[in-house]
């Protein structure tokens, strides 16, 4: 049960900011039952922030729903992070304190409409807590880690729309060229 609860924490440090995916997701039709991460907020770390705790919130709740809703419809994220949720919900357990250690952020994109941040962070703090009661269970802190996350701004706030395990390569890396 152990190595499953290691094993299951790793997967959730991976996605504390959202799972892996190198799909470019487009904009779809705003969807009315998305979570409003704030709505108004500019400022790239305040939207990450304000991500972060609405996400933590959700899986200590066990509430599919919002946690769906953090996310633009359709992406590869989103249902990983919901199918993650949902084994944890079936195993009995509730994840707590989600808790993001974010160490450094580069804005890439800032429009009014999306957000590309380049995230490095680690899960700090979370524990898994029995439904049933019982003791909870800390979970083991993760290494940092690099992601590529993509935001759009919808009607009801900002979701995030995709996430890269790590930034693309750029063409200065691989073919000598100065881009």
């Amino acid at each position: 049960m152990l190595r499953v609860m290691v094993g299951l924490a790793v997967v959730v440090a991976i996605l504390a900011t959202v799972t892996t995916t190198l799909a470019r997701h487009a904009a779809g039709p705003d969807d009315p039952d998305e979570v409003v991460v704030s709505a108004r907020a500019t400022d790239p770390l305040a939207v990450l922030h304000a991500w972060d705790r609405e996400r933590s919130a959700a899986w200590a709740r066990g509430d599919v729903a919002a946690l769906r809703g953090l996310y633009l419809r359709g992406a590869r994220a989103g249902e990983r992070d919901v199918a993650m949720l949902r084994d944890w919900k079936n195993r009995g357990f509730r994840v707590r304190r989600m808790s993001m250690q974010v160490v450094a952020y580069d804005v890439r994109v800032r429009t009014p409409g999306r957000l590309v941040v380049l995230v490095t962070d680690r899960l700090a703090d979370a524990v898994a807590v029995p439904v049933s009661g019982g003791p909870a269970r800390s979970l083991p802190s993760d290494g940092l880690t690099t992601r590529r996350v993509a935001f759009r701004r919808t009607a009801g706030g900002w979701v995030v729309a995709s996430v890269y395990a790590r930034p693309l390569a750029s063409t200065a890396a691989t073919s000598g060229s100065a881009n």
